[in-house]
């Protein structure tokens, strides 16, 4: 009996020994963040940070979060407000905790109705939800079209008249919340501000009207709802800098005449080429019935030699002759000699 005693006494003992090692080092460990969070308030029991350290979760980081809603007037709590299992979730998911309360007291500081479940979302999709806010409740600038380091651009655009005119504007937006998921970002608004001041420039009968009332090109753009499904809202377009740059049209002019004249040059050249061409051929056929003529002249004396052998010679009066010697007796009598050809060659005996 009394080794069954001592047995017993020894096990309680050791158990004893382990639960207060065991309390020790979790005292050691989350005592003081336990005990900062009830001190703040903060409603996180001993039980949630042992659980968080077996859940891979900081416990500093949603002890911190549910102290720093609690001293900002947030709702922390357990049922409908932000609760430690709702702060877990969103660490475990890779969002960025601390930063979605900075976003969230922000907001409430600034009268913008922001939920933590929407907060919460907006920084899972991957976009700044404290610069959000921020650009929401203090508009920043953007430049139309985007500046490159140091050095600012500007955009061409050409009016009516052929000038082209270099214009930069400056974009105040401000974030649009309902919109930020899902919505078009910066470079759209930049891309869709540009093309609305080349249509209104281009819209513009002379360059003139441009330099004498910019402020037509920020009007123009603004009635056309550029920020339409966009994580932005446009609060004013503000024109920088008009210069006028390089005569468009009259350049566009002396190309083309450069380019008539020398499509009329081509023209021109094919037809002396054809000129040409036709005038070898000319010679061509020129000489040939030169040879012609040559060989009918050869042939002339053996006919004419043939013509004596044969006897077609003679002597004939003209009829105008005849009737002059009939009517007048005395005129001389004018003969004409002329070969009469045979109509049949003579046979040679």
């Amino acid at each position: 009996m009394v080794d069954v005693q001592f047995a017993l006494f020894v096990i309680g003992s050791i158990v004893t020994t382990m639960l207060a090692v065991l309390l020790a080092v979790t005292l050691s460990s989350y005592g003081a963040l336990w005990f900062l969070a009830y001190m703040s308030g903060a409603d996180v029991s001993a039980m949630s940070l042992i659980g968080m350290s077996l859940r891979q979760v900081k416990p500093n980081v949603i002890v911190n979060a549910k102290i720093m809603g609690r001293q900002a007037g947030l709702d922390i709590d357990r049922q409908n407000g932000m609760s430690t299992a709702r702060l877990e979730a969103h660490f475990l998911a890779g969002g960025d905790v601390m930063r979605v309360l900075r976003a969230i007291i922000a907001a409430d500081r600034a009268g913008i109705d922001l939920g933590f479940d929407r907060a919460a979302a907006i920084d899972l999709a991957g976009r700044d939800i404290l610069d959000a806010v921020q650009t929401s409740v203090s508009p920043k600038v953007i430049d139309c079209p985007e500046s490159q380091g140091d050095r600012n651009t500007s955009l061409s655009a050409v009016a009516k008249n052929g000038v082209e005119l270099l214009v930069r504007a400056r974009v105040t937006v401000r974030t649009n919340l309902e919109q930020l998921i899902g919505g078009a970002t910066e470079k759209t608004i930049i891309a869709r501000v540009c093309q609305g001041m080349v249509n209104a420039i281009g819209s513009a009968p002379t360059h003139m009207h441009v330099l004498e009332m910019p402020e037509l090109i920020s009007k123009s753009v603004l009635d056309r709802g550029l920020d339409a499904n966009t994580a932005f809202e446009i609060v004013s377009i503000d024109i920088a800098d008009v210069d006028v740059g390089r005569h468009i049209g009259a350049r566009l002019r002396t190309d083309q005449a450069a380019a008539d004249v020398r499509m009329a040059r081509a023209e021109a050249e094919s037809r002396r080429a054809e000129a040409m061409a036709l005038h070898q051929e000319m010679k061509v056929k020129v000489a040939a019935s030169h040879a012609l003529l040559v060989l009918a002249e050869a042939q002339l004396p053996a006919a004419v030699s043939m013509a004596f052998r044969a006897g077609q010679f003679r002597t004939r009066t003209s009829a105008v002759h005849q009737r002059r010697r009939e009517g007048h007796n005395s005129a001389p009598e004018n003969r004409t000699c002329e070969s009469v050809w045979p109509l049949k060659q003579p046979t040679n005996h």
